[in-house]
């Protein structure tokens, strides 16, 4: 198979411009270390991966048109990024109709599967699960959801609905709010749910709009009464953001939290801090960008992948991909590829008064990914799942 000599070109979709600008500041910091780490051992069969990054603009019709560009122009086959479920899916026919390959970095609500993507951040049963039973626990039965109007929010607020259903617990309001949501509404919002008295605020705002709603929550005497804001979404950029007074005290479930004391934790902050900044944040969303690098890296020198994929020319590079294995910061990690996500490590953790995640909760092993959630369920009981 002929090696081109200007080596391999990869894609990176990630926005300076959106609504998770910042996450996703950390993930393309993450995949160029991993990048550069990959380069230093002699890139792919002695072919050094070069990454092209776009300037994205804020709406998901953007990634599409960058991804578009990167295929006709760079010969761009290979795909690392977009964060928010509209750009993922306003890309993926794009990569789809190039037979090209696209890993998603990102936490997401499940119930998709393409030949074409390998998703790298956790599925529902990998967070969801386990925050619920951790508020059930802890916490009460009193849910108030709060969200931003799309396809993330609406799914993972389903999700969370029946597993507290399923332990009779009560939602007490759901409501969905636009992209870059006024200060107005979110006191509103905090309004409503004072007169309301849940036991904890469910958020699926991302972004920006997480600070803002953190900022509300503050003035609010839900938070002087010890009622938690908890998310799948929420990390150590929004932390950053928000800064530790308005931070304190919020739950989070993640398959990777930068705390985490374990060696290879250990050596990927260090790498990253070194290479970006010893207040860098780095988020669960990084962790799987510099993990996927690594295992694409590893599956595309086993199959003696050039670059060139085509949907027949991707079945070696996915065959390889089955068998790689990777000691990520989070724990050694695997793809299933019935389903093309990820085996992870759920964790939940609490937002310290530094204004730091610490881990509070783990799971003994990895979780099979179950994307479609066909076999989870509290059945009546909500042991802690971590």
């Amino acid at each position: 198979m002929a090696h081109r000599p200007d080596g391999l070109p990869v894609g990176l979709l990630f926005s300076p411009h959106s609504l998770t600008a910042e996450v996703e500041k950390t993930q393309i910091r993450a995949t160029c270390l991993a990048i550069e780490e990959v380069n230093a051992q002699g890139g792919v069969n002695g072919r050094p991966l070069v990454p092209h990054l776009p300037d994205i603009g804020a709406g998901a019709a953007d990634y599409r048109r960058a991804a578009e560009r990167l295929c006709a122009e760079a010969d761009v086959q290979v795909f690392f990024g977009t964060h928010m479920s509209n750009s993922r899916k306003a890309t993926l026919p794009v990569v789809e109709g190039r037979g090209a390959l696209l890993f998603y970095p990102t936490l997401y609500e499940g119930f998709e599967f393409s030949r074409n993507c390998l998703y790298t951040g956790a599925a529902p049963n990998q967070n969801s699960v386990q925050l619920a039973a951790h508020i059930l626990t802890r916490y009460g039965k009193r849910v108030f959801f709060v969200g931003n109007n799309y396809v993330f929010a609406h799914e993972s607020n389903r999700i969370m609905r029946d597993l507290f259903e399923q332990a009779q617990g009560t939602v007490c309001a759901e409501i969905y709010l636009p992209f870059e949501v006024s200060a107005e509404a979110l006191q509103q919002v905090m309004a409503q749910a004072e007169a309301l008295a849940p036991d904890v605020i469910y958020s699926t705002l991302v972004g920006r709009d997480t600070v803002k709603l953190h900022e509300a929550f503050a003035r609010s005497p839900l938070r002087a009464r010890g009622v938690p804001i908890a998310s799948v979404a929420t990390n150590e950029a929004d932390l950053a953001q928000m800064g530790a007074e308005l931070a304190e005290g919020c739950l989070a479930a993640a398959p990777y939290f930068s705390s985490l004391r374990s060696d290879a934790s250990l050596r990927f902050v260090a790498a990253y801090r070194a290479r970006f900044g010893a207040q860098a944040p780095i988020t669960a969303g990084a962790e799987a960008a510099y993990s996927q690098v690594w295992m694409f890296a590893l599956a595309a020198a086993q199959a003696g992948f050039a670059g060139r994929a085509g949907q027949a020319g991707l079945s070696p590079l996915l065959e390889a991909l089955g068998t790689v294995r990777f000691d990520a910061p989070q724990g050694p990690v695997k793809l299933d590829m019935d389903t093309h996500h990820s085996y992870l490590w759920p964790r939940i953790a609490q937002a310290s008064a530094q204004g730091v995640f610490e881990v509070i909760g783990e799971a003994a092993r990895r979780v099979k990914p179950e994307p479609f959630m066909v076999q989870h369920h509290f059945g009546g009981a909500y042991p802690e799942h971590v």
